[in-house]
């Protein structure tokens, strides 16, 4: 995508903002990590840091089953709010 590489620490930082943008790509179907990463026009490496920390926190899950591609599809979870 042409940005830079960014430290590891910047993106794990940005996973709060990038959060909600993520479920909003994810609100009308499942998505593999480079279809949210072209959705957001962000890279692939970023998207899976953040993807990581959301399905390790709950906001969205894996299908069992991969793409023709081989990549898994997530999608969100719907969450109550405090």
């Amino acid at each position: 995508m042409g940005t830079p590489d960014r430290e590891i620490r910047e993106i794990i930082r940005d996973e709060h903002i990038m959060r909600n943008r993520i479920l909003k790509v994810l609100e009308n179907e499942p998505r593999t990590i480079p279809e949210i990463a072209e959705a957001l026009g962000r890279p692939t490496a970023e998207v899976t840091f953040w993807v990581m920390g959301m399905r390790k926190y709950g906001y969205v899950a894996e299908l069992k089953e991969v793409t023709d591609e081989g990549y898994y599809q997530y999608q969100a979870i719907e969450r109550d709010l405090p």
